[in-house]
């Protein structure tokens, strides 16, 4: 049988996003067969780095990617890029998750491995309609912040499962529905239908996190709420953005009181503005 760890970090090295691709459908497979197990004699990992990724899109601040309107061919492209770009970062992230924390069940390296399946075939399909589109991955600069938050909680399971899932790839569940509108109104079915299985699957996604976060609380004895906002605070600040998709974000795990502190937050951020 084949350590999992070691598994879940050549994954995470590889640079070139085909090779990405077919060691992450790999892994999964393996993983199925039983083929694969996290294995506690693995060597303890690396302190994190960049993930494997290509030497193109060239990596912005966040403030410096182009804003594109959706009525041209060449925004619509920059769109469907900017998704991609976020689910090739899911696949590192998943696989990070996996190769970084260890003595975990069973199922949790089972849902991570599974989110780095379907990240890999969701950053497929963004690419093939990339194709469509004229362009290719890296065609146009994107940022880093998914992962700069992969290295700032690190050395932190509770924070990683609560901030990595549960805020940063969270708010595609809010902000998906409304490109999907956007996108049909302009007549864009082809980008609209792979949106909609990415939104469906990410549900399932931050549902992990949120399984895996209150495991985090048991273990150490502390309020998930609370811990939470904490959480949220201390690495994030206190500024954030909605609106949200409640009845998403319920099905993928968070409570009332969550949502409410959520949207207070919200409305306190845009009234500093």
């Amino acid at each position: 049988m084949t350590d999992l760890h070691a598994v879940a970090k050549r994954c995470l090295d590889a640079t070139d996003p085909a090779e990405k691709l077919r060691l992450t459908h790999e892994a999964w497979q393996a993983l199925l067969a039983g083929e694969l197990r996290a294995d506690r004699a693995s060597p303890s990992p690396e302190p994190i780095g960049a993930p494997g990724r290509p030497t193109k899109p060239q990596l912005v601040n966040a403030r410096q990617v182009p804003q594109r309107g959706l009525g041209s061919a060449e925004g619509r492209a920059a769109l469907v890029h900017a998704v991609a770009h976020i689910e090739f970062n899911a696949i590192n992230l998943a696989w990070d998750a996996v190769y970084r924390y260890r003595d975990k069940p069973d199922a949790y390296y089972r849902d991570w491995a599974s989110c780095a399946n379907d990240e890999a075939r969701h950053f497929a399909m963004l690419s093939g309609r990339l194709a469509e589109l004229g362009h290719a991955y890296g065609d146009f600069d994107a940022h880093d912040g998914l992962w700069a938050m992969a290295e700032k909680t690190a050395d932190n399971d509770t924070a990683r499962m609560a901030l990595v899932p549960r805020v940063l790839e969270a708010r595609g569940l809010d902000v998906t529905p409304g490109m999907i509108e956007r996108l049909r109104h302009l007549g864009d079915t082809a980008t609209v239908a792979i949106l909609e299985v990415i939104l469906h699957e990410e549900v399932a996604h931050v549902a992990a996190g949120t399984r895996w976060y209150h495991h985090c609380c048991e273990r150490d004895g502390v309020d998930p709420v609370d811990t939470f906002f904490a959480l949220l605070r201390d690495y994030m600040g206190v500024s954030l953005r909605g609106p949200f998709n409640l009845p998403a974000r319920r099905e993928a795990g968070f409570v009332e009181e969550e949502l409410d502190r959520l949207t207070a937050l919200a409305l306190e951020s845009r009234a500093a503005l």
